[in-house]
């Protein structure tokens, strides 16, 4: 093990937070509309399945000791998937301990644990609590049965709206995710539904639209016309009706589909969406670390069976690292940064890029003239019409 020091100052001087991803691969069923990395087992060896984590962890943590990487307490750690309300919360706590041990866990470090509301997972939100997570994300989707079934969810309604009184009883900080732009759906409906989701919500909420997937079985549907989902026009307007009744909610946009009261963000997520370094553990994973000043990309195998196989004969199931060049980071700032109603610093994407920014300063003029970008002094900024068609506003950045 690593023994526990202070972080040294080129840590600080690497913006953007650092993080600790855990994927847990597995599922109890798989949704149609999903293209996660999430597989259904028969069963599980979850002792087998605890020491390969750990193991992983421990070739991360020691890889980054030994390659330049500056001692660095960590800022969140995030437990997704896959279902990780699934793992028992022994593995969960023997995880956070480890981490502890090799970067340092506070208490003012955010945990966040993914769940959904199944009363045999709810019943564990006590000992995910008691193993350290101190924030809870649930998969609820929708708050009827009719949409829940649709969407190939294997809780009711009811158990949805129980499992969220449990897990506010359990966790200060709490969100729930729904989905729109469901097959049938329209403004009224999703209205209605938003206002009886504020009602149960604490600080956080993820709205996501249905999109349809590639390889899902969703995609399969749709190509038959077995399954239509509204037209761009009326997703449109559901996501206008999104913002205006979260605003007015004191739930604003923070980033294109997490709304959050001030201080509620998922402060994970904003590792991500600042450009920070995390540390990716489990099948599928990807971290993106900063070694010696320069910026690499980690990916680890995608089947489970294959990285708990290399795991155990290597330490990790982690590919080949590949090197993210300056050109590259400026872009990827750009990407993640302009999701964020914060925006992004041009100085930063001029510090990632080597002393080149990627943005067109035409681009930049034209899509502020039309409403679409702001920029104040140093930091630019994608109105919300620009967050609304931010795929079209990053294409004209940075064509």
């Amino acid at each position: 093990m690593l023994p526990l020091t202070a972080p040294t100052p080129d840590a600080a001087a690497i913006p953007g937070g650092f993080g600790l991803y855990v994927h847990w691969p597995f599922c109890a069923s798989k949704c149609p509309y999903c293209d996660f990395n999430s597989h259904v087992r028969e069963g599980v060896d979850q002792a087998r399945w605890r020491a390969a984590m750990l193991r992983e962890l421990d070739t991360m943590a020691d890889r980054l000791a030994r390659d330049g990487g500056p001692r660095r307490r960590l800022d969140s750690v995030f437990f997704g998937g896959g279902t990780p309300s699934l793992m028992p919360p022994e593995t969960v706590a023997a995880l956070l301990a480890r981490a502890d041990q090799h970067w340092g866990i506070s208490s003012g470090v955010e945990v966040t644990l993914e769940a959904n509301p199944t009363s045999s997972e709810a019943a564990r939100f006590a000992g995910f609590r008691a193993a350290g997570v101190n924030r809870l994300s649930m998969g609820i989707q929708a708050l009827n049965d009719t949409d829940l079934k649709v969407l190939g969810r294997k809780h009711s309604a009811a158990e949805a709206q129980e499992a969220i009184a449990l897990a506010k009883r359990s966790f200060d900080r709490f969100s729930f995710d729904l989905i729109y732009a469901r097959p049938g759906q329209t403004v009224a409906v999703w209205q209605d539904e938003l206002s009886r989701a504020l009602d149960l919500a604490v600080g956080h909420l993820s709205l996501y639209q249905l999109t349809i997937e590639e390889g899902t079985q969703f995609h399969t549907l749709h190509q038959r016309g077995a399954l239509v989902v509204p037209d761009e026009e009326v997703a449109g307007d559901l996501y206008e009706a999104t913002q205006a009744l979260l605003n007015q909610a004191g739930m604003p946009a923070y980033e294109v589909s997490n709304h959050a009261r001030p201080g509620q963000e998922s402060r994970h997520n904003l590792v991500y969406w600042r450009y920070g370094d995390y540390v990716g553990v489990g099948p599928g994973a990807h971290g993106r670390l900063t070694l010696d000043g320069q910026k690499i990309a980690t990916r680890t195998h995608r089947a489970p069976e294959v990285w708990l196989q290399r795991v155990e004969e290597g330490g990790t199931g982690a590919h080949a690292d590949e090197g993210v060049t300056p050109e590259l980071r400026a872009r990827e700032a750009l990407m993640m940064g302009l999701r964020l109603a914060e925006g992004v610093s041009l100085s930063r994407l001029a510090a990632e890029g080597a002393g080149l920014s990627p943005v067109n300063p035409a681009a930049v003029e034209r899509l502020t003239r039309h409403g679409f970008l702001t920029r104040d002094n140093d930091r630019l900024v994608a109105t919300p019409e620009g967050r609304q068609r931010l795929n079209g506003v990053l294409a004209a950045l940075l064509g």
